[in-house]
């Protein structure tokens, strides 16, 4: 039997170590390298030319995104897998704009694991009609002028909305899935594009121009 080359790619040893165990029981899976970074990744799959790379997206050094743009450029034959503890709908929009073959949710059971790893190395894909619908909005969102007049994206949007009613960086965070210093990000990215120093005007610019309507 041919064995399937697995390389995983976790910043958590913990997640890292189960993998490897649960994977390892596998008998048509092999697991050739373990990483705990986008750099760590591209260097194993440039070392081990695995068949597959279960990627996790928020790591140190280089994200997952960023090392799958990488690999799939100079590795293309290697199918990446992104691995994520949450919907995180733009990254891993991101992640497969630049190639990879689907997503799995970390909670998902190791048989399930497999069964996906199985699935792209015959050729096939793994995205959820969840993600799939969520894919569509978004390119119509990017292609109808970003759907409003300040160029915010969707997810902007959404952060405006919860700064709008009146949420803490921390309580966005939580309800966005997001760490806080992204929720920074964003809000700092919103008030250049509106032309605003703070969070009251920021909420009123929202109010007045019917952006808490979308």
């Amino acid at each position: 039997m041919v064995k399937i080359k697995v390389l995983l790619a976790d910043d958590q040893e913990l997640i890292l170590e189960s993998l490897h165990i649960v994977l390892s029981m596998e008998e048509d899976l092999e697991i050739v390298g373990l990483a705990k970074n986008g750099e760590e990744a591209l260097k194993g799959c440039e070392q081990f030319m695995p068949d597959i790379v279960l990627m996790d997206i928020n790591m140190p050094v280089m994200d997952g995104v960023a090392a799958t743009a990488l690999i799939k450029e100079r590795i293309p034959a290697t199918k990446i897998i992104m691995l994520t503890s949450y919907k995180e709908v733009e990254y891993v929009l991101a992640a497969l704009s630049y190639g990879a073959e689907g997503y799995l949710l970390k909670a998902l059971h190791p048989k399930d694991l497999a069964a996906g790893i199985r699935v792209v190395q015959a050729g096939g894909t793994l995205i959820s009609q969840e993600m799939a619908s969520k894919m569509i909005k978004s390119i119509n969102n990017t292609t109808s002028t970003k759907n409003n007049e300040f160029g915010l994206t969707a997810r902007e949007i959404e952060v405006l909305h919860k700064l709008a009613s009146g949420l803490r960086n921390q309580d966005i965070a939580e309800a966005l899935y997001l760490s806080e210093g992204t929720v920074k990000n964003y809000i700092s990215t919103i008030y250049s594009k509106l032309n605003v120093k703070g969070r009251r005007e920021a909420a009123r610019i929202a109010r007045d121009s019917g952006i808490m309507d979308h």
